[in-house]
């Protein structure tokens, strides 16, 4: 008489939860509502990236989405989305756009964890990529 045993699925592990690329701040969140209500075409989101440029090498870019690429990290946050470009993703990781106004201007304003410098005038940025751990 033969013993047999119960066959056995080998078991996946756990995937580790994909951080959040980036969030907004309450003010953030507001701006971005009030921007695409005044818009003069449908808007599905807000789409952040960067761009090569200016004297620190890149800079923030912030524009209408009027469509979700296949290819979008979308990032959606106190109601509102953000598309990111697959390309940014490394370089945002971790970001927080908030929205700063006073007497002399508003801005959206980012706070990179991978911003290493920037330059005098405020309009670009040193990047680097986010360290993943494997």
């Amino acid at each position: 008489m033969t013993e047999t045993t119960p066959a056995t699925t080998p078991t996946k592990p756990a995937r580790r939860p994909r951080p959040q690329v980036m969030r907004l701040t309450d003010s953030a969140a507001t701006r971005v509502k009030d921007l695409m209500s005044r818009a003069d075409s449908e808007i599905v989101g807000l789409r952040v990236g960067i761009k090569n440029g200016g004297c620190a090498g890149q800079s923030y870019t912030v524009e209408y989405a009027h469509d979700i690429a296949p290819t979008d990290e979308v990032i959606e946050d106190k109601g509102v989305k953000i598309l990111i470009d697959p390309k940014a993703v490394l370089f945002l990781l971790g970001t927080e756009m908030d929205y700063k106004a006073d007497k002399m201007q508003a801005q959206f304003v980012f706070n990179n964890p991978n911003q290493i410098s920037a330059c005098g005038c405020g309009e670009s940025v040193e990047l680097v990529p986010a360290k993943i751990d494997g």
